[in-house]
């Protein structure tokens, strides 16, 4: 394969300037939002290199087509330290809920966590350490 199958994520939420918050707070970033064709998007930020790892995304605020939820596919969502407990430490206090603390997956694909979001989506962190 020349490039991961996965190529863009879109996480459901119930109020966009909260779950903004809650991202903003336990990445450590600055997100956008827009309005796309009558959906609210929240962008996380994302590389200019088109060669660069991992998906793009956002969260998406549209109650006819998206509902937050704890069901359904896993998204894992990179560390930007590079060790998943430091933005899980963030989670509660920016009014989620950790689920899973931090555990090795194998020695060779590092390590994981999970959280529920401020919206009610389970979400999972991966770091190598």
């Amino acid at each position: 394969m020349k490039a991961n199958l996965g190529c863009w994520f879109e996480i459901p939420v119930s109020d966009m300037n909260r779950a903004v918050k809650f991202y903003e707070t336990v990445f450590n970033i600055k997100m956008h939002i827009e309005d796309f064709c009558g959906t609210q998007m929240g962008h996380f930020p994302f590389a200019k290199d088109k060669e660069a790892a991992g998906a793009a995304g956002a969260l998406i605020y549209n109650p006819k087509y998206y509902t937050p939820g704890t069901n359904g596919v896993m998204l894992y969502l990179s560390s930007q330290v590079d060790d998943v407990s430091v933005e899980l430490s963030r989670v509660e206090a920016a009014g989620g809920k950790p689920i899973v603390e931090k555990m090795q997956i194998t020695e060779e694909i590092g390590y994981m966590a999970a959280f529920i979001d401020t919206e009610g989506n389970r979400i999972a962190l991966h770091s190598k350490n």
